[in-house]
């Protein structure tokens, strides 16, 4: 017996089988047995009751709530919603005008199917549901969904006939035979479009022609300002008119779409500026495919339409997105429905700048509080004076902390914590907000792209702000971590926070200043480029719209922190030996060089990286905790007035809805490829399509 895990709930349908025995075998799949999990079952369900409309004590689903309970929602291309009312025929098999929950459990089971979107398109040329298609079914249907203003199509053309014969009745389609037949007839509508429109047989169309066959085919596929912008397309060769190559060129790309999106995303992923040319665009091609699937026309085509006409320019991602997104609207389109002001802006500025300056600070605390006793041990290592005799308490980093267990307990790890989760938060906070105000306002905006020498600007402009409340916070912080192996040596009682705070005046607790920003601007500076450029270049952060996990920022977090604690550790000795209390036989220092030249004669090179592994240990996991709590709380609590930066949001990395939702959408995309008009004349005209019989009686001019 299977394991529970593997037990599914059974779909059977109830509607009526068909006599034929042919659709009989080719709805087994579908009809009898399908496993469908539980929770599954449950949904549709709930979609189905929260749609559905009673009819004589039973609830069914009439088209307009059919179309509410499949059509996405949000969708991405330019299909009218109520176009998804032409897969209703293929909903309802009992041909009563409503969809039972039996009917509706058929549908959505036949939509996990890995070829839904082939099947479903299969079904409702199928109109007699033989379970093959004949030349007069493949006729009818297209026949009866496109105007008479529509470009003729020639059903006696030899391409139909190396299909289905030349002999009426000789040869029907199966379902494999009819999806080959779908894969290909938009190639054919073209070529006899083109050859209809080329009334003098000349090879050229006029411009507004080429655009006509387009809105025709592939309309649903382009955003406005590309349709609109279609008889530019002359503007490529001389003579103000189109070729049947350009045509073709033109076509080839909107049906390659989704690989011309990938190419460019990662050209323009790869590229040192964010921007690409067409010699980018064909080498990444090339590269990434085993065989060249654009031409230098379709290149030219792709940048032509992109740019704006103008040639030889360098694009970023921004820039092809009213080609790669149906729905693209131009900016100043936006920016017209909601206009800001320059008060409004000023105070949503000001209002994002704290909101950002909370988050960082909570997210310091976080990180200051997981590392406290590292932070502990490494303050202990770099006080200790080995010119002193008696004085080396520790033999190493270990060492150290096994005394502070055994000497002052657990909570000896903790002593100053206080005084430094009060002055960590606007540290962390100022340092995070500064830093990523300069990289806004430094970084080009459509690209995203920010230049190395303001990364390292704005770091160290983060670490420069930043001393204003770190140097206070850590001089209290030291005396205070100290102050247990003076008690140890002196027999001295502690002292709080406040007693030293009083002790050292208000610059007394800028002592130490010059080597704390001789320590914080150089760490910052290396710190954030390092961390932005390891989730872009190491773990791929928005390559193709990844989003970085857990795991993945904290590792470049933390490994960011490493070189940049490390290098810094002179400066960092410097200061605490500076912001210290020397005790008697201790060496006084008066400055920041004259420390660094007594610590150096006194006590070798070396000294000067005392703590420098336990520096390291420390600042890693605390930034890495501080950055991933910050990037986890901009997540989790964006802020809620802020302007979205601008992205491309296609289908090919948008895919929030359910995957039978995507599949009924992609067959109905099938459908609109054989014409626009598809499921469109019966909607607008206010008729619904009649299905009280196997054929389709629209029959409206």
């Amino acid at each position: 017996m299977a394991p529970d895990s593997q037990i599914l709930p059974t779909v059977h349908c109830d509607a009526p089988e068909p006599k034929n025995s042919a659709l009989k075998s080719a709805l087994k799949s579908v009809r009898t047995a399908v496993a469908v999990p539980e929770s599954e079952l449950k949904r549709w369900r709930r979609t189905f009751e929260s749609n559905a409309k009673v009819v004589n004590g039973e609830k069914f689903l009439d088209p307009e709530s059919f179309v509410s309970a499949i059509a996405p929602k949000g969708d991405l291309t330019k299909i009218d919603r109520a176009q998804f009312a032409i897969l209703f025929r293929v909903a309802d098999a009992s041909r009563r005008g409503l969809v039972s929950w039996e009917d509706f459990t058929v549908f959505e089971t036949l939509l996990k199917r890995p070829d839904a979107d082939y099947w479903i398109a299969f079904q409702y040329f199928d109109v007699d549901d033989s379970g093959y298609i004949t030349f007069d079914e493949f006729k009818t249907v297209y026949s009866e969904n496109i105007g008479p203003e529509s470009i003729p199509f020639d059903f006696e053309c030899d391409w139909v006939k190396l299909y289905l014969g030349k002999k009426d009745g000789t040869h029907v389609l199966g379902y494999n035979e009819f999806t080959q037949l779908m894969k290909g007839l938009q190639g054919e509508r073209l070529r006899q479009a083109f050859r209809f429109l080329d009334k003098d047989q000349d090879g050229y169309i006029l411009p507004d022609q080429f655009k006509r066959i387009i809105l025709e085919i592939a309309g649903h596929k382009l955003s406005d300002a590309v349709i609109d912008r279609l008889p530019t397309l002359c503007t490529l060769t001389p003579g103000q008119r189109i070729s049947y190559s350009e045509v073709i060129a033109f076509h080839n790309v909107i049906r390659e779409m989704d690989m011309v999106e990938r190419i460019i995303r990662e050209a323009t992923a790869k590229s040192k500026d964010g921007r690409i040319d067409q010699s980018d665009f064909l080498n990444h091609s090339a590269s990434s495919s085993r065989y060249s699937l654009f031409t230098p026309m379709e290149a030219s085509i792709i940048f032509h339409f992109a740019g704006r006409g103008l040639a030889n320019q360098r694009l970023a991602l921004l820039d092809f997105a009213q080609l790669l997104d149906p729905k693209w609207k131009a900016p100043h389109e936006e920016s017209e429905r909601h206009p800001p002001t320059s008060k409004t802006s000023f105070l949503n500025s000001f209002l994002h700048s704290t909101y950002n300056f909370v988050q960082g600070g909570v997210a310091g605390a976080f990180g200051a509080t997981i590392v406290y006793p590292i932070d502990m041990v490494k303050t202990r290592m770099q006080n200790q004076r080995s010119s002193v005799v008696g004085q080396l308490l520790y033999k190493n980093s270990l060492d150290c902390a096994r005394k502070i267990l055994r000497n002052e307990g657990f909570l000896g790890f903790y002593r100053g914590l206080g005084p430094q989760l009060i002055g960590v938060a606007p540290e962390k906070a100022i340092k995070l907000t500064v830093n990523d105000i300069i990289r806004s306002r430094a970084m080009d905006p459509e690209t995203g792209r920010i230049k190395l020498i303001w990364e390292l600007v704005a770091g160290g402009m983060a670490g420069g702000c930043q001393v204003v409340f770190t140097n206070p916070l850590e001089i209290v912080k030291i005396r205070l971590q100290v102050q247990g192996e003076a008690a140890k040596l002196e027999n001295a009682k502690p002292k709080g926070a406040l007693h030293i705070i009083r002790q050292l005046g208000v610059l007394g607790l800028y002592r130490g200043s010059s080597a704390c920003l001789l320590r914080d601007i150089p760490f910052s500076a290396i710190y954030f480029p390092a961390y932005f450029h390891l989730k872009k270049d190491l773990f791929h952060e928005g390559y193709n719209g990844k989003q970085l996990s857990f795991v993945e920022t904290l590792a470049s977090a933390a490994i960011a922190g490493m070189p940049a604690a490390y290098l810094t550790t002179p400066a960092d000795v410097v200061k605490t030996r500076l912001q210290v209390e020397a005790r008697k036989g201790q060496t006084h220092y008066k400055g920041l060089r004259d420390a660094f030249v007594k610590i150096y004669r006194e006590e070798g090179f070396r000294a000067l990286f005392k703590g420098g592994p336990a520096r390291v240990i420390r600042s890693s996991p605390q930034f890495g905790f501080t950055l991933l709590g910050y990037e986890t709380l901009k997540t989790t609590f964006p802020y809620p007035w802020q302007d979205a930066p601008p992205q491309v949001s296609t289908a090919l990395t948008s895919r929030s809805d359910e995957l039978a939702k995507v599949r009924a959408r992609n067959a109905l995309k099938i459908l609109l490829d054989v014409h626009g008009d598809f499921g469109r004349r019966a909607t607008t005209s206010g008729t619904p399509l009649s299905l009280s019989h196997p054929r389709l009686s629209s029959h409206s001019s």
